[in-house]
C-alpha cells in the first residue's frame, strides 16, 4: 500500500475536527502539533483497513457493472438463422 499523503488543506481539516472532538467530546484540549501527530499516527497504523475497504468496495461495483454490461451485450445480440 502506498503511504497516505494528505494535502495541506486536508490536514489543517482534519487537525481542526480533532481538537473539536477532544475538546466537545473529552474535556481535553490539545494543540495542532498534537491533533497532527495523533492524525499521522492513525494514518500509518489504522488507514490500511479503511483503505482495503475502500479496495473491496471498489471491487464489488465494479464486477456489478461488468455483470451489467455482460447483459447489454447479450441483448445486442442477432439470432443466427441456419
Amino acid at each position: 500500500m502506498k503511504e497516505i499523503k494528505l494535502s495541506k488543506t486536508q490536514k489543517e481539516m482534519m487537525v481542526s475536527k480533532v481538537k473539536t472532538y477532544f475538546a466537545d467530546n473529552l474535556d481535553q484540549d490539545i494543540g495542532a502539533f498534537d491533533a497532527e501527530f495523533l492524525i499521522d499516527f492513525f494514518a500509518a497504523e489504522l488507514g490500511g483497513h479503511y483503505y482495503n475497504q475502500g479496495l473491496a468496495d471498489a471491487q464489488h461495483v465494479f464486477n456489478e457493472k461488468i455483470e451489467e454490461i455482460g447483459y447489454i451485450i447479450q441483448e445486442l445480440e442477432k439470432p443466427e438463422s441456419i
